[in-house]
């Protein structure tokens, strides 16, 4: 396949964001995922998806994105690209990822 293209779901502010891109890198900075050439689908003009239409205006002006790694749910590298969405996340069939507790300073017990 000549130019990849692939599908990235992963999560941001109690939203699943499922979006294609034609470039994924991993990234110098530390825990991080790039994700860039976003791709949307412009099978009609006459049928407006709201949930596309968000993605749209939320990546237009956005030439590379960093995604933190906790926060990907899944990367599929697939033949085509879909229709980009975003979900509300409605309950807890969505795990999250462990954050480590703040460093406290130890406790004298004299």
């Amino acid at each position: 396949m000549a130019n990849p293209i692939y599908k990235v779901i992963f999560l941001n502010q109690n939203q699943v964001f499922e979006l294609y891109a034609r470039a994924i890198y991993q990234s110098e900075m530390y825990g991080f995922i790039e994700v860039e050439e976003f791709v949307f689908g412009e099978k009609s003009q006459l049928v407006v998806d709201p949930s596309e239409e968000k993605l749209k205006n939320e990546f237009a002006s956005v030439k590379r994105s960093y995604i933190p790694l906790h926060s990907i749910v899944r990367i599929d590298e697939v033949e085509k690209e879909g229709v980009g969405k975003v979900h509300e996340v409605k309950g807890d069939k969505i795990a999250h990822f462990p954050f480590p507790t703040p460093l406290r300073p130890p406790v004298d017990s004299e």
